[in-house]
């Protein structure tokens, strides 16, 4: 058995309806993968899916009370859908991508916009904007591989609605997300795929609450203290 000098927490997520947990290896996440979206912010909705990662101990459980975050006076919610794989793969055609699929979850993809402007701006990496402490809030994981492109997902600050779509609304669809990624990584068990996020994103502010719904999934909610 191998010895560590330290020993660090392994992240995961919860199961709904199952003591077991998720243990997550890494979170990938699409960009404009919703046409009213990318258009919003003034870029082609026709273009491919293009990813991104925040680090694995960035998940925040729902319900969580969270510090707002350092250096930013601008962060911003982005409803998402969570994708979790179970079976990992190189190269996976889109006709196959179902069958590497654990679950479906909530998510909540927390943006520095302003630290995003600045890096978009200077031609430099979105990272400090994306990938910081506690930016990706997830809900429990419900077991399947398929969900209805019918189904609705929404995000609420305080009980306004801000963003409300359907899952169909994807430009990219699951199962294209998947095929393309996994061109460019191998897909493993314990992956995580934040497929983006419909128009409407906007600033959630010190104090405030904020909770994403899709239907058919627990909820992904969280509250920025003072």
């Amino acid at each position: 058995m191998t010895d560590f000098i330290f020993r660090i927490p392994a992240p995961s997520v919860e199961i709904s309806g199952r003591t077991e947990r998720f243990a997550v290896r890494r979170i990938f996440c699409v960009g404009r993968n919703y046409a009213e979206h990318a258009r919003e912010f003034g870029n082609d909705e026709r273009d491919p899916p293009f990813f991104f990662t925040k680090p694995a101990d960035a998940i925040v459980p729902s319900g969580a009370a969270l510090t707002y975050p350092s250096l930013t006076q601008d962060l911003h919610h982005e409803a998402e859908l969570v994708v979790a794989i179970g079976t990992g793969g190189w190269d996976i055609a889109a006709k196959d991508a179902a069958s590497h699929i654990f679950g479906f979850a909530c998510g909540n993809d927390l943006t520095r916009r302003d630290l995003q402007a600045v890096a978009k701006s200077q031609r430099r990496p979105w990272d400090m904007s994306k990938a910081f402490d506690e930016s990706a809030v997830i809900g429990a994981i419900v077991p399947g591989q398929s969900i209805a492109p019918e189904a609705a997902i929404r995000c609420h600050v305080d009980e306004q609605l801000r963003q409300n779509a359907k899952i169909g609304d994807m430009t990219w669809p699951i199962a294209d997300v998947i095929a393309a990624l996994s061109t460019h990584v191998a897909l493993a068990p314990g992956d995580l795929i934040m497929t983006g996020t419909p128009a409407g994103v906007g600033p959630v502010a010190r104090g405030q609450s904020c909770r994403v719904e899709i239907d058919g999934l627990p909820d992904a909610e969280f509250r920025y203290t003072v």
